[in-house]
């Protein structure tokens, strides 16, 4: 028999993704090089603890196990290359190729067992699928239930996001068993870990989406939203937007930040989070750092003491973290002063505000629109009345929003806005 054996390799699952590539077998141990990405595993045979070959989608596929728990996975052999492979592995691995069948029942009640990397749903002593928990990202817990979130794989056009798992009552005392299997996910999981200290905490702060009162700590690289019922930890990479926008009374301003991908509730996905303040209520804010190290890392854009106005203190301290620019308001003004319109979109009423570049509207359902999205607008005759008109947007992608029920007092203000930002108005030629 030769020391060296080589196969062509299909699909690696180590990534996820559809990776051709060349697996090389020899006395010294496995060598798989991708071709696409020219990354290479290298697994020692000293390390190897376990091998199993069994049949996947893309023919057979070989699993193997390291002895500081990594998984290896390799897909693409012919059936008839079991017996040669086994041969292989018992002369110069010491181990036994192991034979597992998938279990294809379709049955959604088994047993999850962790091992090394990987959790394993089982039914019985056959597998039915496995998931690497370096992909997980979040993991949440509910009663009698968790939900583990996934990384995006930007290489997929389709890619898993998240799987629940019902989890029974016990009758054991003192043991949660919704509590033991989140930790053995976390325990292996790449998820955001609160490490050190907050540079700030800005307590109870009152949030319109996801509705209710939440603490939020600022950390380095995310922010923790911290409530009675739920908790997101939100990185800053996955802000894209702030606002800041005055409130039609004076007395209050909404901050919102734009998410993608957004935060989850159950079924519900939140892509903005918006604040409610209040103008009056101050703060003094001193950030859990030196001096040298606040004006190393942000320049002048924040000082370890401040104080003023609790919605400019938070803005001010997600702009420097964040490192976005605030969008407020352009230099629209409606017809009572204000630089937004009160209007209803879908069942609620709400304001929408015309900014530099787009328009914003809060607070329920939150919507963004971009004047380059923009296809055309529509000043349409009001349905109930005539002293309210309809303001109607429709997008490339061919979505419409309509936002009804606007004072006729602020359409000469919002023609002119539109008109002077050179969007194409659908009926120009029936101008009042």
């Amino acid at each position: 028999m030769a020391d060296t054996l080589e196969f062509n390799e299909i699909y690696q699952e180590v990534k996820g993704s559809m990776n051709d590539g060349r697996l090389r077998l020899s006395r010294q141990g496995v060598i798989f090089k991708n071709s696409k990405t020219g990354k290479v595993d290298n697994i020692q045979a000293s390390e190897l603890a376990e091998g199993v070959w069994r049949r996947v989608a893309l023919g057979h596929g070989l699993k193997l196990l390291t002895k500081n728990g990594h998984v290896y996975k390799y897909d693409g052999f012919r059936e008839s290359e079991f017996d040669k492979l086994s041969d292989f592995f018992k002369a110069h691995y010491r181990l036994e190729l192991a034979e597992k069948d998938l279990c294809v029942k379709g049955w959604n009640w088994g047993t999850v067992r962790f091992g090394g990397q990987l959790l394993s749903f089982d039914i019985g002593e056959q597998p039915v699928f496995e998931i690497p928990l370096s992909n997980v990202s979040q993991c949440t817990t509910g009663k009698n239930e968790v939900t583990l979130e996934f990384h995006q794989n930007d290489d997929a056009e389709v890619s898993l996001m998240e799987v629940r798992f019902y989890v029974p009552p016990t009758q054991e005392d003192g043991v949660d068993p919704v509590e033991a299997f989140a930790q053995n996910v976390l325990s292996k999981a790449d998820v955001i870990q609160a490490t050190g200290d907050a540079i700030c905490i800005f307590r109870e702060l009152q949030c319109l989406t996801p509705r209710g009162r939440y603490d939020i700590r600022i950390y380095p690289t995310f922010l923790h939203l911290h409530g009675k019922t739920f908790d997101y930890k939100i990185p800053y990479t996955t802000v894209l937007r702030l606002f800041l926008l005055p409130h039609k009374d004076q007395r209050q301003m909404f901050f919102v930040i734009s998410l993608d991908p957004p935060i989850k509730q159950g079924q519900t996905r939140y892509h903005f989070l918006i604040l409610l303040f209040s103008k009056d209520e101050d703060i003094s804010l001193t950030l859990n750092m030196n001096e040298e190290e606040v004006e190393k890392r942000f320049e002048g854009r924040l000082t370890k003491n401040m104080s003023g106005s609790l919605y400019e203190m938070v803005s001010r301290v997600m702009k420097a973290l964040v490192n976005r620019k605030i969008t407020v308001p352009g230099n629209f003004q409606g017809h009572s002063g204000a630089q937004c319109i009160t209007c209803s979109y879908k069942a609620s009423s709400g304001l929408l505000y015309p900014l530099e570049r787009g328009f914003i509207y809060v607070h329920k359902p939150p919507v963004h629109i971009r004047f380059d999205e923009i296809s055309f607008v529509n000043f349409a005759r009001g349905t109930t009345t005539t002293r309210s008109f309809d303001f109607e947007i429709e997008t490339k992608q061919g979505t419409q929003y309509t936002f009804s029920s606007i004072e006729r007092e602020e359409y000469g203000k919002l023609f002119d806005f539109v008109n002077a930002k050179k969007l194409n108005i659908k009926n120009r030629g029936l101008k009042e």
